[in-house]
């Protein structure tokens, strides 16, 4: 999308507030399947209740809530997923970006991070093909893990669960006319932050998960998406959207013509400007 001479710059969404700072708005999918282990007594371990791990968290986040939620040291669980080796396709290259599920999982006195983290993965595979993973991601020319990014962007960015196939549509629609994604979500990534303002500035950053200076979609997933999302990548509605901005929460507009885009950018700061934010 072309820069425009506005307050900011244009944007495609502003969901990545949403996505990450609303911590338990989200529904987490619960995972059917409770593992039981027996002490050497005979006796089950002691139950010490569930974590929760809603859609769209960071792996860093993840690790962060299995820390908080296991009564580890900070860090813990991030060393266990270097020293761990999990079910993760080759193109991950160890990294568990995308693959930590997000789903209720039941923990007691015998689960560990590594425990805990394998079996996150080891549901993000089932649920992934339960959703067809392969298969779509080969109808539309991408290898799965890069479905697995463009599911992953599709939940950071959609302000809500029916947004989410127009905006997986948006992002296909751009990748198949070469345009650069300029999404928001992969800034934010990039800058470890998250924010509803970017600025000239911030796209000048220099990052593969810049999407306003890189083509593509970035390296790897940006966070882990759930069911929904990923079924919105592999099958987005028709349509001929190449932009879209959540003027205010419950209001994402979107639009094949940049002057109407445009016009829906300056609402957005308008309204931003009357709350403060800008």
């Amino acid at each position: 999308m072309p820069h425009a001479p506005l307050r900011r710059s244009p944007r495609l969404t502003g969901r990545g507030r949403l996505a990450l700072l609303t911590a338990g708005l989200l529904a987490a999918v619960a995972v059917a399947v409770t593992v039981v282990l027996l002490r050497p007594d005979g006796e089950s371990p002691r139950d010490l209740g569930s974590l929760t791990v809603p859609e769209g968290r960071r792996a860093t986040q993840v690790y962060a809530l299995a820390d908080q939620a296991l009564g580890l040291t900070e860090g813990t669980t991030r060393q266990a997923a270097k020293d761990t080796r999990l079910a993760l396709p080759a193109a991950a290259d160890g990294n568990p970006e995308g693959y930590l599920f997000p789903a209720t999982y039941p923990l007691d006195e015998s689960t560990t991070p590594a425990t805990l983290l394998a079996f996150m993965a080891d549901t993000a595979d089932e649920r992934f093909r339960e959703a067809g993973l392969d298969a779509g991601a080969r109808r539309l020319g991408l290898s799965a893990y890069q479905a697995v990014t463009l599911a992953s962007i599709v939940q950071a960015e959609a302000d809500t669960p029916a947004d989410m196939g127009k905006v997986a549509r948006v992002i296909h629609n751009r990748l198949d006319q070469d345009r650069a994604l300029e999404m928001d979500s992969t800034l934010n990534y990039a800058l470890g932050r998250t924010s509803l303002d970017t600025t000239h500035e911030d796209t000048r950053t220099d990052s593969p998960y810049n999407t306003y200076q890189r083509p593509g979609l970035p390296p790897t997933p940006i966070g882990n998406p759930g069911e929904q999302a990923l079924r919105a990548a592999l099958d987005p509605p028709a349509g001929d959207w190449l932009y879209f901005v959540t003027v205010r929460p419950g209001d994402t507009r979107f639009s094949e013509d940049y002057a109407e885009h445009r016009a829906h950018v300056e609402e957005f700061n308008r309204e931003r400007a009357a709350e403060g934010g800008g």
